[in-house]
């Protein structure tokens, strides 16, 4: 319109769009980035899923993959997983710093619920609990990209495609039935990628970054992380705590504080004060057991005097003579005095539940089938004699008043025989 307006000649639709587009691309130039060798590493989750075929069922599941790439050589990692949940991701995470070696300085993940807190679309973004602690662990920096901006990883965004083509799409046509041999078979043609000679520069990604990259990292730990799991319990008066059925000691100064307990497959550590008081490696099999350190029990018992052996047999004397052989047996059960006393306490206070007698007589009994009977064996004696009594008590109440035999005899006054004696 202003061309006809102007007397100009106006432009044809082809050529309009040619002007706009080379405005366009003056508008959208890109800037070559130099990037850091060892500076950091970009990771992802893969968007094709591999299949893992289940043996009874046949049922096929999805495999996710696990994506990483150093940002200097492109060299790369991947693993495949059940689920993206924070096992899966911390797991990933902690396979790809042992396959590389070391710890870069950064590591830049997508902005996934496992790596970060929500807050909204314009709030900052807080890293999740658990992947801040793993970051910790490894002194290390999480930095999240800008969400939709997947231009802040491209090494990550180029190396999920084609992970898609060597990885994932050339074992479509093989089968498994585990992740196992999945990630065995993943293995070797990551391996074979990482030694794939580049198409425009010399050498591979496996040899730039075993000369230039694996230098400058940072040395791993000297464990790996394990994910863990808090929750608070209270120190007993035998100065240990109990966690699945087991018993952990802490120093006796703590007895009958709240403790906070960080819990993972191999560990148990103990926060007082978000200070670590005492560290256990964590009990597996039989219900029951006991982890003691020497240096958690008083040398003398100044401040719990009344809870030692000497004090459950006197106790138990008071009782009965078979009472105190069965506590003696409780106390000589375990290698460590003091882990009896939770027993010993329970058995004892069974005579408050039933009574001195009942309990006297319930130990008697056990000490014919066994020397060292145990408090389980005295207490369902105890039980099955409560419900005999009851039984027995039951049956009193029912029986009928024995009938009179003579019920139906008159006496004298009936005949008038009072009267009669006046």
């Amino acid at each position: 319109e202003d061309c006809r307006r102007e007397n100009a000649k106006p432009l044809m639709y082809s050529q309009f769009c040619y002007y706009i587009q080379q405005d366009q691309q003056r508008r959208h130039a890109t800037m070559h980035i130099p990037r850091t060798p060892g500076q950091q590493i970009e990771v992802d989750w893969a968007g094709d899923t591999a299949t893992v075929i289940d043996r009874d069922t046949s049922k096929k599941a999805k495999a996710y993959v696990f994506v990483a790439a150093m940002t200097y050589s492109t060299y790369a990692y991947a693993e495949a997983f059940p689920n993206m949940k924070t096992p899966s991701w911390i797991k990933a995470n902690v396979d790809m710093l042992e396959y590389i070696g070391g710890v870069p300085k950064m590591i830049v993940p997508d902005n996934t619920s496992t790596a970060v807190v929500h807050k909204g679309f314009n709030q900052d973004k807080e890293i999740n609990h658990t992947y801040q602690e793993f970051a910790e662990h490894y002194n290390t920096a999480i930095i999240p990209t800008r969400v939709r901006k997947p231009k802040d990883k491209p090494v990550a965004e180029g190396t999920v495609s084609r992970a898609s083509t060597w990885l994932i799409a050339a074992l479509r046509n093989e089968q498994f039935f585990s992740f196992d041999a999945l990630n065995q078979r993943i293995r070797e043609k990551l391996n074979e990628y990482n030694n794939r000679p580049f198409t425009a520069k010399e050498g591979c990604r496996a040899e730039l970054f075993r000369n230039e990259e694996l230098p400058l990292l940072a040395p791993l730990p000297a464990t790996p992380y394990e994910l863990a799991s808090w929750t608070k319990v209270k120190v007993q008066f035998n100065y240990h705590i109990t966690l699945g059925y087991m018993h952990y000691s802490v120093p006796y100064e703590l007895i009958g504080k709240e403790v906070d307990v960080r819990v993972t497959d191999s560990t148990i550590e103990i926060f007082y004060n978000q200070e670590r008081v005492a560290s256990h490696k964590r009990l597996h099999g039989r219900k029951g057991q006991y982890s003691t350190i020497q240096e958690h029990m008083p040398e003398k018992h100044q401040h719990y005097q009344e809870w030692n052996g000497e004090r459950f047999r006197n106790w138990a004397r008071q009782i009965g003579t078979c009472t105190a052989k069965v506590t003696d047996a409780i106390l000589k059960s375990k290698p460590v005095e003091e882990q009896t006393y939770l027993a010993c306490r329970s058995f004892l206070k069974l005579s408050d539940i039933y009574s001195p007698a009942m309990l006297e007589e319930a130990c008697g009994k056990a000490l014919q089938f066994s020397q060292k009977p145990s408090y389980k064996t005295v207490k369902d004696i105890l039980a099955a004699m409560r419900e005999r009594e009851s039984r027995v008590a039951n049956d009193t109440s029912t029986t009928p008043e024995p009938i009179n035999p003579y019920a139906v005899t008159r006496g004298a006054g009936y005949y008038g025989g009072d009267s009669h004696a006046e």
